[in-house]
């Protein structure tokens, strides 16, 4: 007999997979969940589905957009919409989701970061980024185990920095040197250039955002590189 599909079981499975005294399992530094990973995968549903939900309303926007930065395969998207569908009825519970796959998978923090930006590719989707689902993002981000300058730089890369504050996109507090911001700047665009994101296979929605990423980050760069060259002469 065939092998079953994760999204097809993934209501039945997801409670044994989100088992809390599961022993999380050794691995690598790859950008990827363990293959098969039914938790994860009920989680991403969830917390894309409340993300949704975050301020008071859910629409078709959200879930085609949902849809789209978390492809289900082939044939499976009935049981994909069907699962979101069942997970938006509630915002109650996410807590659970984030802090499984926090747990799990805190040494593939960008994994992680990947799912936030998912998160905020679908709270954008309907043109505006509501003050509850800045809140719910922030709270997941901080069950994922980012720190709140993290998440500072994940939300400033996604919706862009706060008015003068092109430090946030690099990870940096204001005040920063010049070789910190050099270095800072080296890392984030390397982490988030549109060609990493090819050679790990993500789908074409998740290189656009990386895109989107690379421009703030090397304007950011470049506003701060600017500043620090006048206040030296």
């Amino acid at each position: 007999m065939a092998a079953m599909s994760v999204w097809t079981n993934i209501l039945e499975m997801a409670a044994r997979a989100f088992d809390p005294e599961a022993q999380a399992p050794e691995f690598g530094e790859e950008c990827a969940p363990l293959a098969n990973d039914v938790g994860f995968t009920a989680a991403v549903i969830g917390l894309a589905a409340k993300m949704a939900r975050a301020d008071g309303y859910a629409g078709q926007v959200e879930l085609e957009a949902a849809q789209r930065v978390f492809r289900p395969p082939p044939g499976e998207e009935g049981n994909f919409r069907r699962a979101f569908v069942l997970a938006q009825q509630t915002v109650l519970g996410f807590e659970s989701y984030a802090k499984q796959i926090g747990r799990k998978y805190r040494s593939r923090p960008c994994l992680l970061e990947d799912v936030l930006d998912g998160l905020f590719h679908i709270a954008a989707a309907d043109g505006e980024v509501t003050a509850s689902e800045l809140t719910y993002l922030a709270e997941v981000a901080e069950k994922f185990g980012f720190s709140e300058l993290e998440f500072r730089r994940i939300k400033a890369t996604n919706l862009g920095p706060d008015v003068d504050d092109p430090y946030a996109v690099l990870g940096l507090l204001p005040g920063a040197s010049m070789e910190e911001v050099r270095q800072a700047w080296r890392r984030v665009a390397a982490d988030n250039h549109p060609d990493t994101m090819l050679s790990r296979g993500a789908p074409p929605e998740f290189v656009a955002i990386a895109r989107e990423k690379t421009a703030a980050i090397n304007a950011a760069y470049a506003k701060i590189r600017a500043e620090l060259m006048v206040d030296a002469r």
